[in-house]
């Protein structure tokens, strides 16, 4: 019996495709580089049938079986790529979406309805809408391709009109397939001051997962961003890769399966960890985006892919300038004053910066903030430490010649606090354990609108009383714990998911008023790290750890996915063993910062600071806008080199360091990339301490972009922890 069940499965498998179905439609996602192909099957199902390198006739389009990929089982019906596969089908493998029906059911079957594109700001928009033929479930795919960038961003939204609620348990944003020989995962891990470490690993039959399950500085331990090799390990300059990465400043999840038959999936989403939603008839349920491209000339174009999508169409500010600034934190910490304060503005414009950034420590009179014991959720100036309020620290600014910005941590309160005490049903907590306290705070229960009030008030009050104000560091030091939200009762599988939806809330409510005020996100260093959240912040902060040898690593990570002015740097005392000069020179690739007493730096390092930061902002064509291309791995050599490149190609900007030569090590010449071969650059070593002339071989010559791309030059030395930052100029 086994036997003739097998012999009909095969025949019905070769059997031809019926007529109609060669009639099914057939969608098209494309950008100038990059296909994915979804066709409709001969049952109305919709499937992935390409993704890979742009197709160049339409006619292919039509070419593709949607059931080819489907498994060697011997099963009765054919089985393609589903494109959102749902629990309780056919499919045998991790699933996109899982809802338990208002009847207790908990299986789905998406049919396609219909589907239209349009063009959106960049690209095309591509909006397919899918329905469960029993139960009125509908699931809405979108998909905007950016052509020019080859980046797509897909999420979807999830609704139903059933008698009652129904239950999601998973709800992915989207699900993408390949067919290959081998996939090799490079994902990202991280803990406080060990930012974006880059580990790599071959996937093999299963499942790997990475996710967080933090709640609030999520990313702590690891990024909502990955890379697939495809037929081999990432590389750099060459392959096939592909780049993936989750608007979303929550618990993520990423899901790699490889099945039976050798095919990879990836499932990117929300997850679902405690976290199980009750979707009401008419809601919509819109799961975060998820950002890819496809390159076929290794990470350092994907990287330049997402580099430019993000400046023109999701970074806040994105095609905007950046503000160089002093920082007190590592100056003073906790222990500061009015005059302090205005004195060290003053130092802030005797380094050419434009910014003094105030941070914690200035708020809170019952409970004043003396340490992080207290204070947080009570924001107003202490009055003995600042009398004259934040009015007078604009005004000191103001006359020293700078800009003036603000350090708040709005979502978080100590319970020793004025606020805690009056609203101990606003804070995420247990009603009958100890409680838990990570770094002696708690988190306030973002899902309830009366805190989202609180904390949008709090950066309202400031610019309504001060408008001069004119950045805002906002931090995020704790994850959820003692998890139970007064505000959701009985729906606590709510409570991760509405408490991101309400920091959101809060963010837009705040770029509606205040569009132009920059603000840097910051999470206990570089644990939120997404582009939802960098469509309401200009910059994040990559790191709490500022010695510049890790700093190297934690920029290479970082780089993959975000360009160089997303980034905040700062130079600081964190390594005293290295030059003043290599901490600058680190600090000079993102967007440059100090944190640092001016009276801790000799004449002459302040004088080369001033001329660092002078270099900086003429650099700014090449490095907050143009090109990166990353040259010397510091991850397989001793020493580490990128250069940037003007979108005009003439201006390009080295940088190249020794981090620990071995004894009587080959250095290589560094060959740059981006340039144009056929123009000539002048070479000049720049960033150089005062007195010391340059020792780098064909400075002050011009060369031709060729030239240095095929020959390259000597800027790597055989001292440890030296840098050097060369500044090529396209000659008339």
């Amino acid at each position: 019996m086994k036997a003739l069940i097998s012999i009909i499965a095969v025949i019905l498998f070769m059997l031809p495709v019926e007529a109609e179905c060669a009639e099914k439609k057939v969608i098209r996602i494309g950008t100038d580089n990059t296909d994915l192909i979804l066709q409709v099957g001969d049952k109305g199902r919709l499937y992935q049938s390409y993704l890979g390198p742009r197709l160049r006739h339409d006619e292919d389009l039509t070419r593709f079986d949607w059931y080819r990929h489907a498994a060697s089982d011997g099963s009765v019906s054919r089985r393609g790529w589903e494109v959102y596969s749902a629990s309780g089908n056919e499919e045998f493998f991790e699933p996109a979406l899982a809802v338990t029906h208002a009847d207790g059911n908990p299986t789905t079957y998406l049919y396609y309805v219909d589907s239209e594109s349009k063009a959106v700001e960049g690209g095309t928009m591509t909006v397919i809408n899918l329905k469960d033929d029993k139960y009125p479930v509908n699931v809405t795919l979108n998909y905007v391709a950016y052509p020019k960038e080859n980046v797509i961003k897909t999420w979807s939204e999830i609704s139903h009109s059933e008698s009652k609620p129904v239950t999601l348990s998973a709800y992915a944003s989207t699900m993408l397939y390949k067919s290959a020989g081998s996939y090799f995962l490079t994902e990202f891990s991280s803990d406080w001051a060990k930012e974006a470490q880059m580990s790599s690993q071959q996937l093999q039959f299963g499942k790997k997962v990475i996710d967080t399950k933090l709640g609030s500085r999520a990313a702590m331990h690891t990024h909502p961003f990955f890379e697939i090799g495809i037929d081999g390990p990432v590389k750099e300059h060459s392959g096939e890769v592909i780049m993936g990465t989750l608007g979303w400043t929550g618990n993520f999840r990423f899901i790699f399966e490889v099945d039976n038959v050798g095919n990879l999936r990836v499932i990117p989403g929300i997850n679902p960890y405690a976290s199980t939603y009750e979707l009401k008839a008419g809601e919509i349920f819109t799961t975060p985006e998820f950002i890819f491209t496809v390159s076929y000339d290794g990470a350092a174009q994907g990287s330049r892919n997402l580099h430019d999508w993000a400046r023109n169409y999701s970074l806040k500010d994105g095609m905007g300038s950046r503000l160089t600034l002093l920082n007190n934190w590592e100056n003073t910490g906790f222990n500061f004053n009015q005059d302090v304060l205005a004195q060290l503005m003053k130092e802030a414009k005797d380094l050419g910066v434009d910014m003094f950034l105030l941070d914690d420590g200035w708020f809170g009179n019952k409970y004043p903030r003396k340490d992080d014991r207290a204070g947080l959720g009570d924001w107003e100036v202490t009055h003995d430490k600042l009398p004259g309020g934040i009015a007078a620290l604009v005004d000191s600014a103001r006359n020293a010649g700078v800009k003036f910005g603000i350090w708040i941590e709005p979502e978080m309160v100590n319970p020793k606090s004025e606020l805690f005490e009056k609203h101990r049903d606003w804070v995420i907590m247990q009603p009958n354990r100890d409680t838990y306290y990570y770094r002696n705070q708690l988190v306030l229960d973002m899902s309830n609108p009366k805190v989202q009030d609180h904390v949008y008030g709090v950066v309202d009050d400031i610019l309504t009383e001060n408008p001069e104000v004119a950045y805002f560091k906002w931090d995020c030091n704790s994850p959820i714990t003692n998890i139970y939200s007064p505000y959701c009762k009985d729906k606590q599988g709510q409570l991760y998911i509405d408490h991101v939806k309400g920091v959101y809330n809060v963010l837009k409510r705040i770029k509606a008023k205040y569009p132009d005020v920059p603000m840097m996100l910051c999470s206990g260093g570089g644990a939120r790290c997404d582009y939802e959240a960098l469509k309401y912040f200009t910059e994040f902060w990559c790191s709490d750890n500022t010695d510049p040898v890790e700093r190297i690593y934690i920029q290479w990570g970082f780089s993959q996915f975000f360009p160089s002015k997303a980034m905040a740097a700062h130079v600081t005392s964190w390594n005293r063993n290295t030059s003043m000069k290599f901490r600058t020179d680190v600090a000079s690739m993102c967007k440059l910062g100090f944190d640092i007493g001016l009276k801790e730096m000799t004449p002459d390092e302040l004088a080369y600071c001033r001329q660092a930061v002078a270099n900086w902002k003429a650099l700014q064509p090449a490095v907050m806008d143009g090109d990166l291309y990353r040259l010397v791995s510091p991850y397989e050599s001793n020493h580490a080199a990128v250069d940037y490149v003007s979108k005009d190609k003439n201006l390009a900007v080295l940088y190249a360091f020794d981090i620990n030569p071995r004894f009587q090590e080959k250095l290589l010449p560094v060959k740059l990339q981006g340039l144009d071969p056929d123009k000539r650059y002048k070479v000049e070593e720049i960033n150089l301490m005062p007195g010391r002339r340059s020792t780098l071989a064909r400075n002050g010559e011009v060369l031709s972009g060729d030239y240095l791309m095929k020959v390259g030059l000597d800027a790597f030395t055989s001292s440890r922890n030296t840098s050097r930052v060369v500044k090529l100029t396209a000659m008339e």
